[in-house]
């Protein structure tokens, strides 16, 4: 018995281990994938260094047949922007993995880059073929069409990516379709959309204000303006947006303090520069001081403000002289922005300094060939350059391109009053009129006291009768005071029909060898914008600079 119980003992241990499951030995991962995760782990990171010398390895043992490492070595090219070779190593994993749609859309992606937009179509093309239901690659598809200029395709692949999967980013493409084909109405209804499926999204609100900022809908504009601000308090592109609102209404002071707040955010910034520069040259617009009889008044209707220089203002030159330094150093920061050319060439007409003037003008027509009101300051400054036979040249280019805006016919009539061209002078004012009627019955515009004053002298010289079109504006307070110093030069004038009297009157297209003349500045017309707002939703965009700000997935 005592050995039965010992071979039961010793016997149990046996069995209790044949009982004992065994361990499954582990899985052997492919030698062609077993870094992978080492070259994910280095690329998250960031350590492109340490990466790059694990692909290197693990391509070295796999003889260049990991797709995995060439993808992320592809990757990494990229963005070192090596383009060219990142587009040859993602053309080789296509090959490893032809059925692999995520391969041929960064092939597709490159060919982008390197500006192959037709290339790149086709291999999106055959990336849907792959994958239907994938967004990215309709939205892509729409941004090709954009910048080949194929708007109405671009627009039908963007609607697919909404129709797919709704982005914010696809609803920014299409607005800008929109813009660059000039339908701020469509572009508002599509940001509007937009809003409602993103409603916190600060750049979607603030283009929105933009834009009905740019139609002149304040109160909606302020709305969306505070709302992106709202969620983003120092979102720079509302606060600036807001402060040229302000300056719009001649708050000056509230716009600077605006300003001093996106300096501290993007001190390089153009657009800032730019409307601070304004801001000082409107500050002093309507400062009254007691000066002596002008001989020269100027009064030009020019991006948002009229400006009014008299000789001898001392007090006004601290704040000219500031105005001019800003707009330099955003011409500095954005040498192509018409904006700030045009700006500069009135500032420095407003200072008397015509050749100067003459440069701006000049630059800016080269970037704005079709805008009539830059070829009349251009105009003003030959004038006052003793060259008339250019002025009018530049006067009747102004007149082919802008057909709304009288005041560049009255400048043109007096600079041929005083040239003794008395014909063309009556045919400028006839056209004046004209516009000026087509004016008052599509809106109720107040035209400026001193432009209806220089019209009715110059009616007076023409005898073209006492009736004009139009009536008197009652003046206001700062058009009072403006106007205390001209009153007394004007009770000293020789009649209208000598070159003289009427160049003290007018002062736009000065006459040479004769006292200075010219025309008033018109109401609220065409509204040339000198405030380039970022971002720029404007509907003359050149395409490569809309293209600078289209982003693909």
């Amino acid at each position: 018995m005592a050995e039965e119980r010992l071979t039961t003992r010793t016997q149990f241990p046996a069995s209790a281990e044949s009982q004992k499951p065994r361990l499954k030995k582990a899985q052997e991962f492919p030698i062609l994938e077993k870094q992978n995760w080492l070259i994910h782990l280095h690329y998250i990171r960031k350590d492109y260094e340490a990466c790059k010398a694990v692909i290197k390895e693990q391509l070295q043992e796999t003889q260049g047949l990991c797709e995995y490492a060439i993808y992320v070595q592809a990757l990494i090219f990229r963005l070192e922007g090596n383009i060219q070779e990142s587009l040859e190593l993602f053309q080789t994993c296509a090959v490893l993995s032809p059925q692999c749609a995520d391969n041929l859309k960064q092939v597709a992606r490159s060919l982008f880059l390197l500006g192959k937009h037709k290339a790149a179509i086709e291999v999106y093309n055959e990336a849907a073929k792959l994958n239907q239901t994938d967004w990215e690659i309709c939205h892509n598809l729409g941004v090709c069409y954009i910048y080949l200029k194929q708007f109405k395709k671009a627009q039908e692949q963007l609607h697919n990516a909404l129709h797919l999967n709704r982005h914010d980013l696809t609803y920014i493409m299409l607005g800008k379709i929109h813009l660059l084909e000039g339908d701020l109405d469509k572009a508002i209804e599509i940001y509007k959309k937009a809003v409602e499926f993103s409603p916190e999204n600060t750049e979607l609100l603030t283009t929105l204000g933009l834009l009905y900022l740019q139609l002149g809908i304040y109160q909606k504009a302020f709305e969306h303006l505070g709302n992106a601000l709202t969620y983003d308090p120092t979102n720079y592109k509302a606060i600036l947006a807001a402060g040229s609102m302000m300056q719009t209404h001649g708050d000056f002071d509230v716009a600077l303090t605006k300003y001093r707040v996106v300096a501290c955010a993007v001190p390089e910034s153009p657009p800032l520069w730019n409307n601070i520069g304004m801001c000082f040259f409107g500050k002093k617009k309507y400062v009254a001081v007691s000066v002596s009889p002008p001989s020269l008044f100027m009064f030009i209707h020019a991006s948002y403000w009229v400006c009014r220089a008299y000789p001898g203002l001392s007090s006004r030159v601290p704040s000219l002289l500031q105005a001019i330094s800003c707009l330099k150093r955003a011409n500095y920061l954005a040498p192509f922005d018409w904006k700030i050319l045009y700006n500069l060439g009135l500032v420095h007409l407003t200072m008397q300094q015509y050749a100067s003037a003459f440069h701006f003008l000049s630059a800016a027509i080269n970037f704005q060939p079709k805008m009539g009101e830059l070829y009349m300051l251009l105009a003003v400054a030959l004038t006052n350059l003793e060259d008339p036979e250019n002025a009018k040249r530049a006067y009747s280019e102004a007149v082919r391109l802008d057909k709304c805006n009288p005041l560049v016919n009255l400048n043109y009539a007096v600079l041929l009053y005083n040239q003794g061209e008395k014909q063309g002078a009556l045919a400028q004012y006839q056209e004046m009129e004209k516009k000026v009627h087509l004016l008052q019955d599509s809106s109720s515009l107040e035209f400026d006291a001193e432009m209806v004053d220089m019209a009715q002298k110059l009616g007076a010289a023409l005898q073209v009768g006492e009736a004009l079109v139009w009536t008197k504006p009652v003046k206001d307070t700062k058009s009072k005071h403006r106007t205390t110093s001209t009153s007394k030069a004007a009770s000293l004038q020789q009649p209208l029909g000598s070159n003289q009297a009427l160049g003290q009157a007018m002062s736009s297209a000065a006459a040479y060898g004769k006292l200075p003349s010219g025309a008033g500045g018109t109401s609220h017309l065409t509204k040339p914008p000198s405030l380039p707002l970022e971002p720029q939703p404007t509907v003359e965009a050149h395409p490569n600079e809309a293209s600078a700000q289209i982003r693909e997935k």
